[in-house]
């Protein structure tokens, strides 16, 4: 993924709502689960890490990438957004 491409994706999950939360008991099967689930339904998601996780957020974002198979567009403070383009009909049209 490009630079230009990442900042168009940054740019669009300014609009979003957290979908998802990261609680106290971290990354779980169960929560990767859910993730590809709702990355299965839309191409880019917003995750929060709540004040009750002691996990290093970066660390549990690049982890969360490679197990759903997705890319990480952004972390910062304690929100992280993932994309993972859908395989037929896209919706999210990169720039080149």
């Amino acid at each position: 993924m490009t630079s230009k491409q990442r900042a168009y994706l940054r740019s669009l999950s300014n609009r979003l709502e957290t979908i998802l939360h990261i609680g106290k008991n971290g990354l779980t099967p169960e929560f990767t689960e859910s993730v590809s689930e709702a990355l299965n339904t839309r191409e880019l998601i917003k995750i929060d890490v709540l004040s009750n996780c002691s996990d290093d957020v970066k660390d549990m974002a690049n982890a969360l990438a490679e197990r759903t198979r997705s890319q990480l567009v952004q972390v910062i403070g304690k929100k992280v957004v993932l994309y993972r383009k859908f395989k037929e009909n896209p919706v999210i049209e990169l720039p080149k």
